[in-house]
């Protein structure tokens, strides 16, 4: 019997792909390493979208990000949103596929919210049992990403970062740091986002999420619509750390300004880790990657090994 074992690469500093900049960035071609889109805004489009997104996939590197896979939900998953996905890595051969730690709703209603799940060793079973499914359709590399809560459950038996852990390693699969979501959350719920990091498995985390976020005093909202503040890239540097440096993005939602704002805010990484960890300034890739600006392909920096099991 196998089992897959996950190893990965550093693709750089990269931005969310976001329509607003569409004809800045098929002007200019940016000097950008890769971008993150989001999933569903390509799935069921073959109209400009697409086009464009088929443009860029021939020069860049592109990883896919998801919001509504509801991984943690009851309701049975959703077998012609998974094909959709799988569809579109097809076309554009992301070098992974992400989402969410959270559940988007119930009896087939979509709340468009990533919603909080229990942390419970029943839960835990559910979604360890469902990313098993969503890898074996999927066929790619998959990584989920702690999301930014606003609620807890009175009835968790584990903090986040244990269901977290135990997740990946339970699973088999990737992690997608997002800093901020870390910084928010602990906030909310009277955490130490030092301790959350610090305690994740470091080997399992493939990608960071940067973003701004708005704090009303007594809560924080991951709104996406605004630079990153200091401690968020304090809480970065820590983990960029940890991990030896993973492929790092930023997002930028509400409020978008024009492109080298949006790339000059990731740009700001450079600032709060050691260059030998970094992009050398040749531009060549790091680690076991060669990917160069105009590529037609690049090879998937999260990959799957064989290893005998008994």
């Amino acid at each position: 019997m196998t089992t897959p074992r996950l190893g990965h690469a550093d693709l750089g500093l990269g931005v969310g792909l976001r329509s607003p900049h569409y004809d800045y960035i098929l002007e200019h071609w940016p000097a950008v390493d890769w971008f993150e889109v989001i999933s569903e805004n390509y799935m069921d489009s073959q109209g400009r979208p697409r086009y464009i997104l088929d443009q860029i996939a021939e020069r860049y590197p592109l990883v896919m990000h998801g919001v509504s896979l509801s991984i943690g939900s009851s309701d049975p998953l959703d077998r012609e949103y998974l094909n959709g996905l799988k569809a579109l890595a097809k076309d554009i051969k992301p070098a992974w596929i992400s989402d969410h730690i959270c559940w988007t709703g119930i009896a087939a209603r979509n709340t468009h919210d990533l919603l909080p799940v229990p942390f419970t060793e029943q839960t835990l079973r559910h979604v360890v049992e469902r990313v098993r499914i969503v890898q074996d359709v999927l066929e790619r590399p998959f990584v989920l990403e702690n999301p930014s809560s606003y609620v807890q459950f009175q009835g968790s038996t584990m903090n986040e970062w244990e269901f977290v852990t135990r997740l990946a390693e339970d699973a088999d699969c990737g992690l997608l740091l997002d800093v901020n979501n870390v910084y928010v959350s602990s906030f909310n719920h009277d955490m130490d986002p030092e301790t959350f990091i610090r305690s994740l498995p470091h080997e399992r985390i493939v990608q960071f999420h940067l973003a701004g976020h708005s704090n009303y005093r007594t809560h924080i909202i991951d709104t996406h619509d605004n630079h990153v503040i200091d401690p968020v890239w304090d809480l970065y540097r820590i983990a960029h750390e940890l991990t030896g440096g993973v492929s790092t993005m930023l997002e930028w939602d509400a409020n978008i300004p024009a492109f080298p704002v949006v790339h000059n805010e990731v740009l700001k990484a450079k600032q709060f880790v050691g260059d030998h960890l970094l992009r050398a300034e040749t531009g060549d890739a790091p680690g076991d990657l060669d990917v160069q600006q105009g590529a037609q392909s690049v090879p998937h920096p999260l990959h799957f090994v064989s290893a005998d099991v008994e």
